[in-house]
């Protein structure tokens, strides 16, 4: 079961004020974790090689456009 409910900032502040401390604790660290960047050299890696890439496909559409673009910048 899910729940939405809008609120601003300031209701959203005063209701953490209200937690208690160790929940406090626990929220904070989950929001280091979303917000920290990436240190780890091999996570660094893993991330950029498992990232998209372009098929062979792709990649031939891409030149036969440039190619076509440059033709008609050139007359």
């Amino acid at each position: 079961m899910q729940i939405q409910v809008n609120i601003g900032i300031d209701q959203l502040i005063e209701i953490v004020r209200k937690l208690p401390k160790k929940d406090i604790d626990k929220l904070k660290t989950e929001l280091e974790r979303e917000k920290a960047p990436i240190t780890n050299r091999q996570d660094f890696e893993s991330f950029l090689l498992n990232g998209p890439v372009f098929s062979k496909k792709q990649l031939n559409t891409i030149a036969k456009t440039r190619k076509a673009i440059n033709q008609w910048r050139a007359k």
